[in-house]
């Protein structure tokens, strides 16, 4: 089994969702032997925006015809890494009420027609269902479902949205929310997110049992 781990954070030791996503990797390597866990940090390697000079290589078909495009340095192994993958876990903080430019870069290299999506005459179809998708989350506001700020939320909805069009079912998010509000709701919110964790992994160690 192969688990890709992304984080996309640029605030280094600091950040939540790294702290949490690696307690998570961690976790998940406990409980299935064997585990192969491929990295990639969208901070320490950045993937180049997609743009029009790396179109016509990322996206040919939708390239102007005869345009010729650059080398997509650090992206290339981003779709191979996503489709091989069984588990995928990744570090997103809430940067401006959306998610990192890096993360989004990312998704720009993995969301492609013909590999993860398609159109049909009956409407979209995913091509990437079968994967589990965490999303380890963090934010400094209050975001979540009922909180004032809620339709402020274009990280999560946008993640759960993204993946569920590539055919993913599987979406779980671990989140700490509310890290800005002081040095209490920061301690409380990382605690609650180091807490449902263990949720999150036991399916997974129950299947090994079995």
């Amino acid at each position: 089994m192969k688990l890709l781990h992304i984080d996309s954070s640029i605030t280094g030791s600091a950040s939540a969702s790294r702290q949490l996503s690696a307690v998570l990797v961690a976790a998940l390597k406990a409980a299935i032997p064997g585990l192969e866990v491929i990295r990639r940090d969208l901070d320490t390697n950045p993937i180049p925006h997609l743009d029009s000079k790396r179109l016509p290589t990322v996206r040919p078909a939708n390239a102007p015809a005869g345009a010729i495009g650059i080398a997509d340095e650090g992206g290339g192994d981003a779709l191979d890494e996503f489709l091989s993958a069984d588990i995928v876990v990744i570090g997103a903080p809430m940067y401006n009420f959306g998610i990192p430019s890096q993360l989004k870069a990312w998704i720009d290299r993995i969301a492609i027609a013909g590999k993860t999506f398609r159109y049909s005459e009956s409407g979209p179809q995913g091509l990437a269902g079968g994967k589990k998708v965490i999303v380890v989350s963090s934010r400094g506001g209050l975001y979540a479902s009922g909180m004032p700020f809620e339709a402020n939320d274009f990280q999560e909805k946008y993640l759960s949205a993204v993946f569920a069009f590539m055919g993913i079912e599987d979406i779980e998010i671990v989140r700490a929310e509310g890290l800005a509000l002081g040095p209490e709701p920061h301690e409380a919110a990382m605690r609650a997110a180091l807490a449902a964790i263990p949720s999150v992994v036991t399916p997974f160690a129950t299947r090994r049992a079995a």
